[in-house]
């Protein structure tokens, strides 16, 4: 699966709904992909109401056509003591294409990888010295 990096033309930073996953999911479940949650219902037993962002991050191609972009996710939890969450998904391409960028500036797309490769690594709050 090739990476897809911030200059790449199909690079994206999205902002998506809890129904615009869940269809995402149910999709990715039709197909039997396996970079999703196991149900509808373990997604939202972890995934809060509100701005989810997705960042492409690798392509699959198959017989030289992209067969599905795997995304990042980054959202608000639904379980108590947790504030955010970092997961995966494969979208379909022509969904992909549809969702809302929020990317075009490129301050914001880099601030966006940013916040991504630190929200992918770990972020925790730290007390100051």
């Amino acid at each position: 699966m090739p990476v897809i990096r911030a200059s790449d033309p199909d690079f994206r930073v999205c902002r998506i709904d809890l129904d615009t996953l869940i269809e995402i999911q149910l999709h990715a479940e039709e197909h039997g992909w396996a970079t999703r949650w196991t149900s509808v219902d373990a997604l939202r037993s972890q995934v809060k109401e509100g701005n989810i962002f997705l960042q492409s991050m690798m392509r699959e191609e198959r017989g030289g056509a992209v067969h599905a972009y795997r995304c990042l996710l980054l959202f608000s939890a639904r379980e108590e003591g947790h504030a955010g969450g970092v997961a995966t998904i494969d979208v379909d391409p022509a969904r992909y294409t549809t969702l809302e960028r929020i990317d075009r500036d490129p301050d914001v797309r880099e601030a966006m990888v940013r916040m991504f490769a630190l929200a992918a690594g770990g972020i925790s709050m730290i007390s100051k010295k």
